[in-house]
């Protein structure tokens, strides 16, 4: 009876197998966003343990399969592994799509960090991740000028503004994680508020080539990219600490980065960082210290189809002002001039007296993107920004502690991007902006620099870029944008009809107030409409040369500063005056790029000129006396002007162990009647001498020369005036800059291995290496006190 039970069994399975295992899958492979077919595909069927491969029409045929559920692993070179799983009940054909040019796209970072460049014919260079870390315990300024052309403006040590090709503040666009940093960027002393370790990429593009970002670029676009999200199982991060000599300062930083293979990530940064008294090579510089906290939290998911992410960061940065800065009046001035030393010089400390800065900056961003087949992607971002700003001056009784200028400014800006790439020969890009800002300047018993304001900006851009051939790219792109400012501005009824106000803008006068109407309360509204387009070209001539042309259009309306400022600049201690008249700055660039790059030599030379209508600048016009004092007066003026230059970058390796490294800046600027143009940088070059050994932990040292020549033109903005001291008529020499000078600096570093994932590497370096006394034109603190000394400097970071 058994034997029956077990034959029926066996006759019931065999049928049974004979009749659902003849089941067939037609497949076929597709490019995901242009739909061509998937060439040569690897297909592993997991239930089979077999391998078959897509043919010429990335088709495939998988015959006699039972019913139940089937499981392909599917791998190309250039994909994206992809598992599908598939149920069979009957025959099927199954479309399955696969992304070929996910590298190109730039989407989801499968291994490392990216390294493609924003623009394909723009002049840009990048600075990855070892260089960003070489400057951890500096400034964005600092790391940016390691890119020939790129120079700063300063206020002291701390304060560092990037400056490209002679252009800086306004006319300059920097974005951290896609987000256009809103900071009062139009304040010579303001620095960007961004930690440098928060980066894990940055670019510098110069001139307005990059439209998406907005109009205004007249200077270039500085972008600061995190760390791309790893599409793996994985946790790492890295812990970086720093202490230097000069100041006495020390920071650290640490990120942990967790991924996951379904593209879920969380990235978490945070940075302290404390400096003491800085010094010169002769004299502490009393009262210019620094405290900085900082952290960022990134969140979200990244596959190729779709994502999200969340972002937030936030920084906190006091910074002290040099003492002998804070000037009474003019005369101070002139003392501060003539005693070629500070006039306060006091021991080391780490405390923060007035004068000073406060600064904390908020920023949220929230992104999602979509990507639809043979089409491309929309993305729909929203982010906000908050940023306050307390400057202190010295001041007596009561208001002692009171902040003499305050500013929180706020931000909204949502934005829709659509990018169609399923040609990648003929890619379009477009989409629209729109931002508010609100202002708020409390009453600090001073004349308010900045008023109250109210900010619109509408924007629309269309970009395009046609691969013509193997050699040759072009790209193009126009944008428009409406800005409309709304301000609130009391104004002295003598200051309003003195410069005219009370015959060209009638419309603004709302009531007079105070003791027989001293002050008219007025509301200025402005409406600016901008135009900016750019055609470039990039042209292969083999794989070593290549050559960039470009043409940018730009346009720059006036920023609050430059149209309000009225009244008393304690820090600078001259009187500001803005402009209600002022024009748009419209910007022509061309500029040109030839690159050559084979294995122990390249060279990089950019050239550009830059024609700028209606430039605003300011100049000093007169002398104003005060119960404080005289002061001079500073006022908004424009004019045309043309700035033009060539940036070189060369290095050759001397051997495989040797490497000479060359950079160097040229630029001239001159106004409609061929006068120079002021805080144009000077000529520099620096030269570097490198020694690597691979075999011996990674190990490299490098002594560099930095030698800027000295400016020799430059506007004469002097003038004279009297002498209480003496009752002299004395000249003021505002104008003429310090000489010229050579600094040597030194830098090495090695990686030691702990274990099989922690590496630990150790860099000593030494700024400033001969303690040379010396002043940079750029520095507006250098009629005060010479420049920084000799800056040890040790950094410890450790990779796990």
């Amino acid at each position: 009876m058994k034997y029956f039970i077990m034959g029926l069994m066996l006759f019931t399975f065999g049928f049974h197998y004979a009749q659902d295992c003849d089941l067939t899958l037609l497949g076929e492979l597709k490019d995901f966003h242009d739909g061509s077919p998937i060439i040569a595909a690897n297909i592993y069927i997991k239930q089979l343990d077999k391998y078959i491969i897509s043919d010429f029409d990335g088709k495939f045929k998988i015959d006699d399969l039972c019913q139940g559920e089937i499981t392909l692993v599917i791998s190309h070179v250039g994909c994206e592994t992809k598992t599908v799983s598939i149920l069979m009940e009957s025959d099927v054909f199954k479309s399955i799509t696969l992304e070929h040019h996910i590298e190109e796209l730039n989407e989801v970072a499968v291994v490392g960090s990216r390294n493609l460049k924003t623009t394909k014919t723009a002049q840009e260079t990048l600075l990855k991740t070892k260089i960003i870390e070489q400057y951890s315990g500096l400034s964005l300024g600092d790391a940016l000028k390691e890119v020939s052309g790129v120079s700063s403006i300063n206020t002291g040590n701390s304060i560092v503004k990037p400056m490209i090709n002679g252009l800086h503040s306004s006319r300059i666009l920097i974005l951290n994680n896609n987000v256009r940093l809103q900071d009062q960027e139009w304040g010579i002393e303001h620095a960007p508020n961004i930690d440098i370790n928060s980066a894990d990429q940055i670019s510098v593009i110069k001139g307005s080539g990059a439209l998406a970002y907005g109009s205004d670029a007249v200077g270039g676009v500085i972008v600061i990219n995190p760390k791309k999200p790893i599409r793996k199982d994985s946790l790492y991060g890295k812990t970086i600490l720093n202490g230097q000599t000069n100041g006495r300062g020390f920071s650290a930083t640490s990120t942990l980065n967790k991924s996951y293979k379904s593209g879920w990530y969380a990235n978490i940064q945070g940075t302290i960082k404390q400096n003491g008294d800085f010094e010169a090579p002769d004299y502490s510089l009393t009262n210019t210290g620094l405290q900085s906290q900082s952290f960022s939290i990134h969140a979200g998911k990244n596959t190729f189809e779709s994502g999200f992410e969340l972002f937030y960061s936030y920084i906190n940065n006091e910074i002290g002002i040099l003492s002998s800065s804070h000037i009474g009046n003019v005369n101070d001035l002139i003392n501060a001039i003539n005693n070629q030393q500070p006039a306060i010089i006091r021991d080391f400390s780490y405390s923060i007296d007035n004068p000073k800065q406060e600064v904390i900056h908020h920023l949220l961003k929230a992104k999602y993107f979509k990507r639809y087949k043979n089409f491309g992607k929309i993305s729909l971002q929203y982010d906000y920004q908050n940023n306050n700003r307390l400057e202190f001056d010295i001041r007596r009784g009561e208001l002692r502690n009171d902040a003499a200028l305050d500013l929180t400014l706020q931000t909204h800006t949502i934005l829709a991007d659509v990018n169609l790439d399923s040609n990648l020969d003929r890619k379009f890009n477009f989409g629209i902006l729109a931002r508010y800002q609100d202002n708020y300047a409390p009453n600090t018993d001073l004349r308010r620099l900045i008023p109250n304001y109210e900010k619109y900006d509408l924007g629309t851009y269309i970009t395009t870029e046609w691969r013509l051939n193997d050699k040759l790219l072009l790209d193009a792109g126009l944008r428009y944008d409406f800005t409309r400012v709304d301000a609130f501005k009391f104004y002295r009824i003598s200051r309003w009809q003195e410069r005219g106000y009370d015959i060209d803008f009638p419309e603004f006068e709302v009531e007079r107030e105070g003791i027989s109407g001293a002050n008219i309360f007025t509301n200025p509204v402005f409406d600016f409409h901008n135009v900016s387009a750019s055609i470039g070209m990039r042209y292969n001539f083999n794989n070593e040369s290549y050559v960039l042309a470009n043409y940018n259009l730009a346009s720059r309306p006036p920023n609050p500063a430059e149209l309000f400022s009225d009244g008393l600049h304690h820090s600078a201690a001259r009187i500001e005056l803005g402009d209600l008249r002022l024009n748009p700055e419209i910007a022509n660039r061309v500029s040109v790029t030839y690159g050559y790059d084979i294995t122990n030599f390249s060279i990089n030379v950019n050239g550009f000129y830059n024609v700028i209508n209606n430039y605003i600048y300011l100049r000093p016009t007169s002398v104003l006396q005060s119960n404080r004092g005289a002061f001079p007066v500073w006022e908004y003026e424009q004019t045309n002007a043309r700035l033009f230059g060539l940036d070189l970058t060369m290095s050759y390796d001397l051997s495989n162990q040797w490497n000479w490294l060359n950079k160097t800046a040229f630029i001239k600027g001159y106004d409609e009647d061929d006068l120079p143009l002021i805080d144009i940088p000077a000529f520099s070059t620096t030269n570097s001498i490198t020694y690597k050994n691979q075999n011996w932990y990674n190990f490299s040292a490098s002594i560099k020369s930095e030698w800027v020549f000295e400016q020799n033109e430059f506007p004469d903005f002097n003038f004279e005036v009297e002498n209480p001291s003496t009752e002299d008529i004395e000249l003021l020499d505002i104008s003429t800059p310090p000489p010229a000078y050579n600094l040597f600096h030194f830098y090495s570093q090695a990686t030691f291995a702990l274990n099989a994932k922690t590496d630990l590497n150790i860099a000593f370096g030494i700024n400033n290496l001969l303690d040379t006394s010396y002043r940079n034109y750029l520095n507006r603190l250098r009629f005060f006190a010479d420049d920084l000394g000799r800056n040890v400097t040790l950094q410890l970071k450790l990779n796990y």
